[in-house]
């Protein structure tokens, strides 16, 4: 019997609620996930092998960085454009600008250079917080706005317009500002959760909103985008809402690394569009997703928590005796997607994982059996029982050079 006769699953019950293939992914890994205060900015080489593994992924596009910070972040942007090109890899590219020209023409110089077509992320505060604090008008916005898209495309850049705090903007202004960017010539809009204020439910309603009072009205071929991030712990639930309220791309980071507390987390889109079986990540091979949380990890400085879903090194692990027992039985039936899957929302194995069975104080002694037996050693009762007794004793998970010493016959 398959494994997936096995499961009665709730979350198809409202299939009509399901995101609109194909969803697309957008990384800023390398440029608002480098804000973070307490990450490293990646050597070049680093950031490179990071592109390479978003390519191996089937990650839609990425942001290479704001060229108008400085030399370096140029010189880094400028060095990445030239792999994509010369590679001829598929993963598009765009860069953050404010709506200024000192951060738009650099993008368009790049491009000039390295021959690669760079969309410009052009971004600019739109809440009515952010105006009184900055004391902007409604009116400096608007302008600003057209300036912006219209000076970027008269240099042959395509445009994706960002409003900032957009979850705390009122609809009069979302609705002016988008419309201003797209009859200026920007052909994608992002609607960001900057401050991680939002809910699955005011995304949902906000990019509805968008999509029926501004798009849809438009008349034009307009590409909806949303960045969130994760203050309130949210970010997933809020882009998977996005994306059934009519988003297309997702903006995140590997491991949701970011300002505060971060970004919406590009690994878990990955894996959840892959779960819920969404074009075109339904067929994608994502064996290297752990490679690439790897790589950002050591790249940035940033450790991945032991708990952290899917690629912690607890996702799949346990010492528990019951939860051990189950997995024990399933592997004894020969069947590796059952022994993933029982006791687990999530196949390790599509994500190159594997379950591990440990030993501790709540284990039994099905848990000393199978370790045993995995390395390749002996199980008789009396070893089992003497290692049983010690991790009982224990306060926590045994280590192999624990157990090892229990393994040894009695004198």
């Amino acid at each position: 019997m398959k494994t997936s006769e096995l499961i009665y699953d709730w979350n198809q019950q409202l299939a009509s609620l399901k995101p609109v293939p194909p969803v697309l992914l957008n990384d800023e890994t390398l440029r608002d996930g480098l804000q973070s205060p307490s990450v490293r900015d990646p050597s070049i080489q680093q950031k490179i092998k990071i592109l390479f593994l978003m390519e191996a992924l089937g990650i839609h596009s990425l942001d290479l960085g704001l060229p108008g910070a400085g030399p370096r972040a140029t010189e880094h942007v400028e060095l990445l454009a030239r792999e994509i090109a010369q590679n001829k890899l598929k993963i598009r590219a765009n860069c953050a600008a404010r709506t200024h020209q000192n951060d738009i023409r650099p993008i368009a110089d790049i491009v000039e250079r390295t021959g690669l077509a760079i969309e410009a992320a052009t971004f600019i505060g739109s809440s009515p917080i952010r105006r009184y604090t900055e004391g902007w008008s409604e009116d400096f916005l608007l302008k600003t706005t057209e300036k912006a898209v219209k000076s970027a495309v008269s240099m042959g850049l395509e445009v994706m317009y960002v409003t900032e705090d957009t979850t705390r903007c009122d609809p009069q202004t979302v609705k002016r500002l988008y419309s201003t960017a797209i009859s200026s010539g920007a052909r994608a809009i992002v609607i960001c959760d900057t401050a991680g204020h939002a809910t699955p439910l005011g995304a949902f309603a906000l990019v509805r909103f968008v999509k029926e009072e501004v798009v849809k009205p438009s008349g034009e071929n307009v590409r909806i985008e949303w960045h969130g991030h994760c203050d309130r712990g949210l970010a997933i639930a809020n882009s998977l809402a996005a994306l059934v309220a009519g988003a297309v791309c997702v903006h995140g980071t590997a491991l949701g690394i970011g300002e505060r507390v971060g970004n919406t987390q590009m690994d878990q889109m990955i894996v959840n569009l892959k779960l819920m079986r969404i074009p075109p990540w339904a067929e994608q091979d994502v064996s290297k997703l752990k490679e690439y949380c790897c790589a950002v990890a050591q790249a940035t400085g940033v450790p991945i928590p032991v708990n952290y879903p899917v690629m912690g090194e607890d996702a799949f692990r346990t010492a528990t005796g019951v939860h051990a027992a189950a997995v024990i039985k399933a592997y004894k039936k020969n069947d590796i997607e059952l022994a993933n899957t029982v006791y687990s929302g999530v196949p390790s194995h599509v994500f190159g994982r594997e379950q591990v069975i440990d030993i501790g104080p709540m284990s039994g002694k099905s848990n000393v059996v199978f370790w045993l037996e995995r390395h390749g050693l002996p199980a008789d009762e009396k070893c089992v029982e003497r290692i049983l007794q010690k991790a009982k004793a224990s306060d926590h998970t045994l280590t192999q050079e624990e157990i090892l010493p229990c393994v040894q016959p009695e004198p």
